[in-house]
This record gives C-alpha cells, sequence and structure tokens, in this order.
C-alpha cells in the first residue's frame, strides 16, 4: 500500500481497522525487508562519548556528535529500551490506561517519569516534543515503506522539523528473533552493555522457550490455534504472514487458522473480518486475544456466538501480545505461555 493511500485513510478507519489486530493492516505494503540482524544489550546504560551512528531498518544511517541521551520514543520501544537500561525522556502512542494505571504497551516503565506526548493514535504533542531537546527519536515499522508507528502523518513534517534525527525498528514481515536483534544492537549503540550476563541469561530463557514451544507443537500438531482480536461489531482473524510472532510460532511448528489471501485483502493482507454472527468460521482448539486495550477482551465479550465457540466452552483462550515489547525478557512468556497452552489443551474442534 502507498503511503498516499494510508494518508487518505480516515483516522477513525485507522482505528477500525489497523487499531485491532496488528495494528499495521492500513499501512501494510507488499514485499520483506531484508531481515538484517543485530547485536545485543544489557542492564545498565554506560555513558558513551564521541560520534554515534546507527543503521536503521530503512537502511539510513543516523549520525550525531555524540551517543543520543534526550530520546523520545513509541512506547513499545521505550518499554524495550527500558528494559535494557536506556532510559527515554518523552513517549508517544498507548501508555496510560483511562484510569491512570501504565497500559500493557509501557511494559515495566514507570509511565509517570515520562513525559507523555500523545496517548491515542494521530496525538503527538510538537511543542512538548521541542521542549524536551530530542537528540533522537525511535519507533517501530509495521511496512516496508519507512513509516513510523504512531508519528502522525499529518504533522510529520513538522515533527521531523525539531531537528532529531530518527530511526526505525521493523517489526513487518519478519520474525521475533529478527526485530529483537535490532532493538538489542539499537540499545547497545546507545550505551547498554551488550556482554552482561543479564542479557546472555535472558537470550537463553528465550531460546529455551522457544525450544519449549517447538516441541509442544510436535508433540500435539493437531491442535489448531487461531489468533483474534474483537471489536464491538466485528471479529477479526490474524493470518501468520505479516506478524513478527505468528511468522515465528509458526515457524516454531505451530497449527494456525490461517484465513486465505482474498479474505486478508481488506485487512492489508494482515487479517479477515468476521461479523459476530460468522465467528464460528474456523475451528480452532485455541484461541490467542489482542490483549491490546484497542480491543475488546475475552471477559467483556457478550456475543452468544462467541460463547458457543468450543475454545472458549473450554476455557482454552489465551493472551496474544499483538505488538511484542522487543526485550527478551517480555517475549520469553510469549513462547512459554503459548507452549503452555498446547501442551494442556483438548482437541475440542
Amino acid at each position: 500500500m502507498s503511503n498516499a493511500r494510508a494518508t487518505s485513510l480516515s483516522r477513525r478507519g485507522i482505528l477500525a481497522a489497523g487499531g485491532v489486530l496488528g495494528l499495521g493492516a492500513v499501512l501494510a505494503a507488499c514485499g520483506s525487508d531484508d531481515k538484517k540482524s543485530g547485536g545485543s544489550g544489557s542492564e545498565t546504560a554506560a555513558a558513551k562519548s564521541g560520534p554515534w551512528s546507527f543503521k536503521d531498518d530503512r537502511g539510513q544511517t543516523v549520525k550525531a556528535d555524540r551517543t543520543p541521551s534526550n530520546i523520545v520514543a513509541f512506547v513499545g520501544a521505550a518499554a524495550a529500551l527500558h528494559d535494557y537500561g536506556i532510559q527515554v525522556k518523552g513517549v508517544f502512542g498507548p501508555t496510560k490506561t483511562k484510569d491512570g494505571k501504565a497500559d500493557v504497551q509501557a511494559g515495566d516503565m514507570d509511565v509517570d517519569k515520562v513525559t507523555i506526548l500523545g496517548n491515542e493514535w494521530g496525538q503527538f504533542n510538537i511543542e512538548k516534543y521541542a521542549s524536551l531537546a530530542p537528540d533522537l527519536l525511535v519507533s517501530t515499522m509495521f511496512d516496508d515503506a519507512g513509516t513510523l508507528w504512531y508519528v502522525p502523518e499529518e504533522s510529520k513534517k513538522k515533527i521531523l522539523a525539531v531537528g532529531a534525527p530518527t530511526v526505525g525498528i521493523s517489526v513487518y514481515d519478519r520474525q521475533m528473533p529478527t526485530s529483537l536483534e535490532r532493538m538489542l544492537a539499537l540499545a547497545g549503540s546507545l550505551g547498554a552493555d551488550v556482554d552482561s550476563d543479564k542479557v546472555k541469561q535472558a537470550k537463553k530463557r528465550f531460546e529455551d522457550a522457544a525450544a519449549r514451544l517447538r516441541a509442544a507443537a510436535k508433540a500435539k500438531p493437531d491442535i489448531k490455534v487461531m489468533a483474534g482480536s474483537a471489536s464491538q461489531e466485528l471479529f477479526y482473524v490474524s493470518g501468520t504472514n505479516l506478524s513478527i510472532d505468528l511468522e515465528y510460532f509458526k515457524a516454531l511448528g505451530v497449527n494456525f487458522v490461517e484465513p486465505p489471501e482474498s479474505a486478508k485483502k481488506q485487512g492489508g493482507g494482515w487479517f479477515e473480518s468476521l461479523s459476530w454472527e460468522n465467528v464460528d468460521k474456523y475451528p480452532a482448539d485455541i484461541i490467542m486475544m489482542d490483549n491490546r486495550t484497542s480491543a475488546i477482551q475475552p471477559a467483556d465479550i457478550t456475543e452468544a456466538t462467541w460463547k458457543k465457540l468450543p475454545a472458549v466452552k473450554a476455557g482454552q483462550v489465551i493472551p496474544r501480545t499483538a505488538e511484542p515489547i522487543l526485550s527478551y525478557d517480555k517475549c520469553t512468556p510469549l513462547l512459554e505461555d503459548l507452549a503452555k497452552a498446547i501442551e494442556t489443551a483438548k482437541k475440542v474442534s
């Protein structure tokens, strides 16, 4: 999809489609990145001086006279950097819930100690941004066109005019380990200790969890998993071809419901939209449900057709972190939880 087309979509349309599954549907573009890999990071960031550079997933090499310290980032990227000891000054994207608590995408950050430039899609306070004297802006990317996630298209020029260089980390059409390595490489460039025992141990736990998931999938190849997301009007069934988590889980052997490409066309290739009357279209033994605040959570779904699904009746519904926080600490439980669900699942479809 072209940037022009993405820009022309209404904010409501973006929230309705992209705000539910993968959140990148309306920005999706054909093709794939070059599957770059990176380095590693650590618990505590050491101060660095001298010239700084980093080649991001747009293929752009960002340079500065010194290592950036006034960092502003999309909340999920900020949460990942936080896990490696890199603190940001400002964030944008879902940071606080309506009751003032940390959003699920904020990870372990203290959301009261960062400047929130915008908490919802389309919100980005440029005056606050400029007041932070930012020397780096970091976001993820859900397409291969270099679109920085949650940086509003309509105010992008003004944001860039503030002068801070930007870095994009791709979460599009690649597997989770690649995006993890890239975020780790960025953290390392910003001063994280890439050789710390904490990072090595976290990566080992991730690898062990991947091995566990692979074994679980191999032991129960007939267990069908569906990745879903709920809105008031529609139920969305995600395909596995573009999302970093589902692509990786599939590569480990998980048997996913896969809507045909023709059905995913309106969802930018990311998902198929179903009416609640047709929510039983695909048989599934386990349902993974989008845990972001933009989606209705399973406990709040009142549709009778949902309650009649075999997986729901069997209690085989688990959360799905549709936008993983790109640190090994945060991604390891995603593998472990799915492995446990498959290990304990009954065949109900």
